[in-house]
């Protein structure tokens, strides 16, 4: 399924139902008195966090939610049906904006999270509410409220523990198939992929996080060349960074300190408070370096770039230093607290607008 991060949609609560006039006209029971009801209330609109979605895709082809409108009040007193509330699914990790004022309505980060988008409509008064001792006979009414009615744009965040950054072919989905289940297109040339993967990485029992990989970024990417630009806001909900760098590219293409360099600029750009995530430098491609130049070429990239920070060496494709690498994340993640997981045991939270 094509991937989709944002979309656009309108929801419209129900109307509340209007208030009848009526009186009670039974036999042996003269002068009856006012009896008419009121009206049903419009149904509201909400948005759920729900398992099983994981792209906004399905807004590409409904655009437009209605809840029903409240039914209008009966004769004897009798209420008018309520409109059922409408329950629309949205996949965890989805944030809520008004697209005419751009405030934010929510952010649905666990699963069972709801959010009440649009409110419906009161109901309106029936003639039995307006007798009175002045005024047995009232004929008067009031109608029902109209449901309110918004224009949302969606957008998706992928819910991870840990994100990968880097060039295109740094080698992002090639670590993530070596250390989780998920299966990203690898190939010979940039830009292999295009939206965002998810993969689970266990080391051990019940311990786990969260790995996503989002498309390569390139210069420029802040200001929204290439595809990365799209995906960066992937990153902000993860705990760690992974810059991998490329210590072996391809001849022509690139000093690997100056490209390094270029993707901490366009994060920095993108977003400051991302940019002073804790990053952990991963050297890879170990595998295409003679054994006797890595240590050379790889401290080369650290001190060009100058990094304190932790640095590990790994060959994706070969498995060389993954196990390491994913046990020094658990034990990190353990250390600061995980992010929301993708299945927290954490009651729903409910969100009123």
């Amino acid at each position: 399924m094509k991937f989709v991060d944002e979309a656009t949609i309108k929801v419209i609560a129900g109307n509340g139902g209007n208030g009848v006039v009526s009186f009670r006209r039974e036999k042996f029971i003269p002068m009856g008195g006012p009896d008419g009801g009121d009206g049903g209330d419009g149904g509201s609109i909400f948005l759920e966090a729900t398992l099983g979605l994981n792209t906004l895709a399905d807004f590409r082809n409904t655009r437009t939610y209605e809840a029903q409108h409240g039914q209008k009040g009966q004769s004897r007193d009798m209420t008018g049906r309520g409109g059922e509330d409408m329950v629309v699914p949205v996949p965890i990790g989805t944030l809520v904006f008004d697209a005419d004022t751009h405030e934010q309505l929510g952010d649905l980060v666990k699963l069972g999270d709801r959010l009440k988008v649009v409110q419906g409509g009161f109901h309106g008064l029936g003639n039995a509410r307006f007798k009175s001792s002045v005024n047995r006979a009232p004929r008067q009414t009031s109608p029902g409220s109209p449901g309110e009615r918004r224009v949302l744009k969606l957008e998706l965040k992928v819910l991870a523990d840990v994100g990968l950054l880097g060039l295109p072919n740094a080698g992002k989905s090639t670590l993530i198939r070596a250390v989780s289940a998920a299966r990203p297109k690898v190939a010979d040339y940039p830009f292999t992929t295009l939206h965002p993967n998810l993969g689970v990485v266990s080391v051990g029992q019940h311990r786990s996080f969260v790995m996503a990989d989002v498309p390569g970024l390139i210069e420029g990417a802040a200001d929204g060349a290439g595809l990365g630009v799209r995906f960066l806001k992937h990153l902000q909900r993860t705990r760690v960074l992974l810059h991998l760098v490329d210590v072996a590219p391809y001849e022509g293409s690139g000093d690997p300190v100056v490209d390094a360099k270029s993707i901490i600029n366009e994060l920095e750009k993108f977003s400051p408070e991302l940019a002073q995530r804790e990053r952990w430098l991963v050297l890879n491609k170990l595998d295409l370096v003679p054994q006797d130049e890595r240590d050379a070429r790889c401290q080369g990239i650290i001190d060009g770039l100058g990094w304190t920070g932790p640095v590990f060496r790994i060959s994706g494709i070969s498995g060389e230093g993954t196990q390491e690498l994913c046990q020094k994340i658990m034990a990190r993640l353990e250390e600061i607290g995980v992010a929301t997981p993708a299945f927290p045991d954490a009651p729903p939270t409910e969100f009123e607008d």
